[in-house]
């Protein structure tokens, strides 16, 4: 395999990552947005317990795909940076309306009516940041952005305001609910609120099906190279097999109140679903005039972000995996200080 194909491959798994822990994050405050019923208060306050701790961390998937974007395909890095400049300019205000908001509904000391204003908008920004970025992933599929030697020629605003993105920006958006809501409902200590997010998260496992299959009838014509792809390419078909079984699994799980397995499932499913995008536009970072080999750095510069990368895991992985480990929420009463971040 060649270094750039590795290189590529190491980006989408960060990718991955970062839907199936920064992406429940943000389903998390779409929850908190619709929390309701007797039981509305104790919905939020779970949500908070369970991102508290972690979910500044889990940005650093983001961070790492971006840094071996820059470094290891400096050419497609630029060319989005340039042609996708306005929604990713949102996106990242997104993410700090949001993180700042989060912070300052837990600190904030003048009482309810400040604690609501900043929890709208943590709430409204973890809705809109998803949807930028699935807006963003549908402008790269499109093949509306054009590029003409180092120039970006085209795809300022058509790539990312068609209907095909907005569609791949719905899909994000009910993807990252419906990881959230089966999350929940491990995470919760209570019978009354594993059956909210229970509810909440077949709901949404519907809507992620009925998104999907509006991107996928729009990709025909918003997207050609990812419909020739996800019919016709090997590893992208055998993805989306995958996942159809891994959504199938999550359900019944669901159904049967099995929620630890439930979350191992729709994980599973979030996961194929991205490495089945990137398989369908595969040899393409941005489709149809930037691909891998074309993007890519020198081989000696990939080799030492590779290394990078192992050294990096090495000491990451076991520091996430232990601070997930120390501050996994427990319930009322048995909790110690540092468990409500």
């Amino acid at each position: 395999m060649s270094t750039e194909a590795m290189l590529g491959f190491v980006m989408a798994g960060a990718f991955v990552l970062y839907a199936l822990f920064g992406g429940a994050d943000f389903g998390g405050g779409v929850w908190d947005l619709f929390a309701s019923g007797p039981r509305k208060a104790e919905q939020r306050t779970l949500i908070a317990r369970a991102m508290g701790p972690v979910w500044e961390v889990n940005h650093v998937w983001l961070i790492v795909g971006m840094v071996l974007m820059f470094a290891g395909f400096p050419r497609a890095f630029a060319a989005l940076s340039v042609a996708l400049h306005v929604p990713l300019t949102l996106l990242m205000l997104g993410i700090v309306f949001r993180g700042a908001a989060f912070t300052f509904r837990a600190y904030d000391l003048r009482g309810y009516a400040a604690e609501r204003q900043w929890g709208l908008v943590f709430s409204i920004a973890s809705v809109v940041a998803p949807l930028l970025l699935g807006m963003c992933v549908g402008a790269v599929a499109s093949g509306d952005i054009r590029v003409e030697g180092r120039v970006v020629v085209s795809g300022f605003f058509a790539s990312w305001l068609s209907p095909f993105a907005w569609a791949v920006g719905v899909l994000a958006l009910t993807l990252f609910a419906f990881l959230a809501a089966v999350y929940l409902t491990h995470e919760a200590h209570s019978e009354g609120l594993r059956e909210d997010f229970r509810r909440r998260a077949l709901g949404a496992g519907v809507a992620v099906f009925l998104a999907a299959l509006v991107v996928l009838l729009l990709a025909r014509g918003g997207a050609p190279r990812v419909w020739e792809g996800l019919l016709r390419s090997p590893f992208a078909l055998a993805l989306h097999g995958a996942t159809a079984v891994a959504a199938v699994t999550a359900f019944a799980l669901l159904w049967t109140r099995r929620f630890q397995w439930a979350r191992l499932a729709a994980a599973f499913q979030a996961g194929l679903i991205v490495l089945g995008w990137a398989a369908s536009q595969y040899p393409y970072l941005v489709v149809p005039d930037i691909t891998l080999s074309s993007a890519a750095s020198s081989a000696s510069t990939q080799r030492v972000l590779l290394v990078a990368v192992v050294i990096g895991a090495l000491t990451v992985v076991p520091s996430i995996a232990l601070l997930f480990r120390v501050f996994r929420p427990r319930p009322e009463g048995n909790s110690t200080p540092g468990s409500h971040g």
